[in-house]
């Protein structure tokens, strides 16, 4: 009996939908998930306006400034193509978006899918021809908005934390963990498709599991808990094809008790040493204001017995600056906690108000002037910390991961930019790398002698 093969003349051309997608990793992980359950779906995705069918804006709606820079997005999408749906943590905001923008097709909120892809199939309905329906989708190749070598793992949505100054839980809900046999799958996948780099995101990873119980699954003949570290040893025992351990990264870490346990995994190699910790301020009268704990000089012990353990350990954190009520007092307190904190990577926020937040109702706020006059302190306070742990590594050899190899010079070298394992991508700092090897490619990873450094990055050459 012959076999029927699909005549391609007789398939119309597949629809294409194009993507803005904005805001924090998280978000990005979402418009990853979008677009490749449309592509199984039959879309093909443009990489212009011009070309798309359809364009999805995955709106982030965390501070006023993100929300106008996503009404612009918005704005700029209808003005190039006309066919828009709205997606993403400002879908919340449907009346506004529609009183300013009433020829958008669709507003969907934050993670909601299912309800993306509907509203994508009513705007552009997938072609369909006689065959269509027996032509396997490739619903296993997810598609990435990253570069092949990292990859960002959600283990987590939504928060039960009540910060004065977020909003998250009522645009994201309440922490929703997902099963650990799931996270742990997904990630040996990713590896086994070339992800060098795990980056481990959601809004709370410490709380991973806590609304779940930390219920037990089987992976690979023996049980694992939802849970932080069993995650993390999980993760750790990762190898790539050619047999190498990915780097394993962790954000959004908050400094519960438990998280003392991974800083031996990232000693002994399974982890990459390294924490984004929130800790948004230090004074304990700011934090208490904050809704946060405010124990920051137990903090000061556990760094240091990190440090003890895991000597080569990276943290990162943020801070908010001019939360309403924060005195002289209050920030020169933080400026002298980051003195002997020495956190290696550090990123600060002006307070905005941001709609129904309760900081909002916070008696006292500080002046836009004081604000701008205490965040360009704290950057140079932390820049100039940044600067001498920066140079102390002046000498010593270091693993960096590849990001971009550049063309050869008038001269024949080549250069290329990476990070060592106390940068985060977009985040933090780079490594750039002077006469590398022709054949190196983004994802290697390669010893580098570095030769010198600035406030930021390091510069190098491949050890011989």
């Amino acid at each position: 009996m012959a076999t029927l093969i699909p005549d391609a003349r007789l398939i119309p051309d597949a629809k294409k939908v194009g993507m803005v997608s904005l805001g924090c990793p998280k978000a990005l992980v979402d418009s990853e998930r979008i677009l490749t359950r449309l592509r199984a779906d039959g879309y093909a995705m443009s990489a212009d306006y011009a070309g798309a069918d359809v364009v999805l804006v995955n709106t982030c709606g965390f501070l006023d400034s993100a929300k106008e820079e996503s009404l612009a997005a918005i704005g700029e999408a209808i003005a190039e193509n006309g066919r828009v749906i709205v997606t993403g943590c400002m879908g919340s905001e449907a009346e506004a978006i529609r009183a300013r923008f009433p020829a958008v097709l669709a507003v969907t909120g934050a993670h909601q899918y299912e309800a993306v892809v509907e509203a994508v199939h009513e705007a552009a309905p997938p072609s369909q021809g006689p065959f269509v329906d027996l032509i396997p989708q490739p619903v296993d190749a997810d598609i990435k908005l990253t570069p092949r070598h990292y990859s960002y793992l959600k283990i987590s949505e939504g928060c039960n934390h009540s910060c004065a100054f977020c909003i998250i839980p009522q645009l994201r809900g309440k922490l929703a963990s997902r099963r650990i046999d799931a996270v742990l799958r997904e990630a040996e996948k990713l590896v086994a498709a070339g992800t060098r780099e795990l980056l481990v995101i959601s809004q709370d990873t410490s709380a991973y599991g806590v609304d779940i119980r930390h219920e037990e699954r089987m992976w690979h003949g023996y049980p694992v808990r939802a849970h932080m570290t069993d995650l993390a040893r999980e993760l750790g025992q990762l190898r790539t094809p050619e047999g190498a351990p990915p780097w394993v990264r962790l954000h959004y870490v908050y400094p519960y008790p438990h998280v003392d346990a991974v800083i031996p995994l990232m000693a002994e190699g399974l982890l990459t040493p390294y924490l984004d910790i929130p800790f948004q301020h230090a004074s304990p009268k700011v934090l208490r204001a904050m809704k946060r704990p405010a124990n920051e000089a137990r903090v000061l012990d556990r760094l240091r017995d990190w440090r003890s353990i895991c000597p080569d350990i990276a943290i990162r954190s943020s801070f908010v600056v001019g939360f309403p009520g924060e005195t002289e007092e209050d920030f020169q307190y933080l400026l002298d906690w980051l003195d002997e904190a020495q956190l290696d990577r550090v990123g600060a926020f002006r307070f905005e108000p941001v709609a129904g937040a309760g900081a909002n109702d916070l008696p006292d706020p500080v002046p836009e002037a004081v604000k701008e006059e205490r965040f360009a302190r704290i950057m140079a306070r932390t820049e100039a910390i940044s600067a001498a742990k920066l140079a102390a590594k002046v000498g010593r050899v270091l693993p960096v991961i590849v990001d971009e190899v550049g063309e050869p010079d008038e001269d024949g070298d080549i250069g290329a930019t990476g990070r060592s394992q106390a940068d985060a991508p977009e985040i933090d700092g780079a490594v750039f790398l002077r006469n590398v090897a022709p054949t190196l490619k983004p994802g290697d990873i390669v010893d580098v002698l570095v030769e010198d450094s600035d406030a930021h990055d390091l510069f190098g050459v491949p050890a011989a």
